[in-house]
């Protein structure tokens, strides 16, 4: 399994697939790379080069103790980057992963950069504050931390309902997808998965938005109940100068692995643009 070591000697597990213009994929919490695997196929058959690492206590990489923020995510991206020479790079990222892909251009630029897709995306600021009154309150997310602290087994299973709009009237339950992300979310480490509640809802990615200056595409359902929209793409796709936002109407967080066949094709034409 390729892994890169990182300086303060963490293994980040990788996939890497095809030839082409590359394309990096990351994930969402609690997830891994393997999320992304109806992307991985597509894009990669289609002439691309196809990436996909496990965050830091996420999937197949290190499980650490310490180093469990942005900072340190948004670095073993670029030491990913780097030791990989990835260049005329497209950057695609759910979740927590638009945050961890927003922040790697603000701390490290966007030279090897070509694009910029950002789906379901924290950025800019989950938590309701004062300055943000569209975000979540404090409550939600230390609710996540006690579902994730004490029962987190049941906690990720009760959370694909949400997560993936099945507990939405009339939805068709996908009880294959609920299993999936039930195993990768256990694959990886408890304290990793605790510590990075605080990067995906109280760190503000204001700053790293507005030092994007590629083209950027949002995605992002109408009824996303992990992320809503009001506090995220409708705000972040004002502050990038020039982006899209492509608006899912009726859809929900997990929308590239529900309706995969339009999100890719979607992503495609952007790309191809």
């Amino acid at each position: 399994m390729p892994k890169i070591t990182t300086k303060d000697g963490t293994k980040i597990f990788y996939t890497d697939w095809g030839t082409g213009q590359p394309i990096l994929f990351s994930h969402g919490w609690p997830l891994a790379g393997d999320a992304w695997e109806a992307q991985m196929l597509f894009f990669g058959q289609n002439g691309y080069r196809v990436i996909a690492h496990d965050r830091r206590s996420h999937g197949k990489s290190s499980q650490t103790w310490e180093g469990n923020h942005m900072d340190q995510y948004a670095d073993d991206l670029a030491e990913l980057i780097e030791k990989l020479d990835l260049k005329d790079l497209i950057l695609i990222g759910h979740s927590t992963g638009g945050g961890e892909v927003a922040h790697y251009l603000g701390r490290h630029g966007t030279k090897r950069v070509a694009k910029v897709v950002l789906v379901g995306a924290v950025p800019p600021l989950m938590l309701k504050t004062a300055a943000n009154p569209e975000g979540l309150p404090l409550d939600v997310f230390d609710g996540i931390r006690k579902g994730t602290a004490l029962d987190r087994s049941q906690f990720f299973r009760d959370l694909t309902m949400p997560f993936y709009g099945f507990n939405r009237e009339g939805a068709k339950i996908n009880e294959g997808l609920r299993e999936s992300f039930w195993l990768m979310g256990m694959a990886g480490g408890i304290k990793g998965e605790y510590d990075c509640i605080r990067e995906f809802s109280e760190v503000d990615y204001t700053e790293d938005l507005k030092k994007i200056d590629k083209p950027t595409l949002f995605i992002h359902g109408s009824d996303d109940q992990i992320v809503p929209i009001v506090a995220a793409a409708h705000k972040s796709s004002k502050i990038v100068k020039g982006a899209i936002l492509k608006v899912y109407e009726g859809s929900s967080h997990g929308l590239a692995q529900v309706e995969p066949e339009r999100f890719n094709a979607d992503v495609l034409t952007f790309i191809k643009s």
